[in-house]
């Protein structure tokens, strides 16, 4: 299935979106619906790393509250995909959760509902650093600095 955005150095970009809700995660495929973009989906946390040890995406836009989810499983997402950007989407977010995803290695944090065009202008430039990063053979940062890029 593909999906909507930011072409990385001339391929498409591989998008995994992990969704729990049958409604949002149709949107969100909706959304990135472009030949720039192919899409993944999982249902719930476990699925997702299954997937993400399979064929390493190049993003992660997930949401948080779900089946096998939480600060634990991005914690485990960034360690199985140390340099994917990881995009958190939550209904259930406050300042200290949005502190501990971060910290837990996500690159930016979204609280829903999610402004679609501000959570798809933050994953193009996430593609775009990561191109950067791929280019930069000296460069070891993980993290762009975008982690407050979604605050509503």
């Amino acid at each position: 299935m593909g999906c909507g955005g930011a072409v990385t150095r001339g391929k498409v970009a591989v998008v995994l979106i992990v969704e729990d809700d049958r409604e949002m995660l149709s949107l969100l495929c909706d959304e990135f619906w472009s030949p720039n973009y192919q899409v993944r989906q999982a249902r719930d946390g476990d699925e997702a790393l299954r997937l993400v040890l399979e064929s390493m995406p190049d993003v992660i836009l997930t949401d948080l509250r779900m089946p096998a989810g939480g600060v634990d499983y991005i914690s485990r997402l960034r360690t199985v995909a140390p340099r994917c950007p990881i995009v958190v989407m939550t209904a259930f977010g406050d300042a200290q959760g949005e502190q501990d995803v971060l910290k837990a290695g996500a690159d930016a944090y979204f609280n829903k509902p999610v402004r679609i065009g501000e959570l798809k202008a933050c994953v193009q430039r996430l593609l775009a650093a990561k191109a950067h990063e791929d280019d930069d053979s000296g460069c070891q940062d993980e993290h762009h600095g975008l982690g407050r890029e979604g605050r509503s």
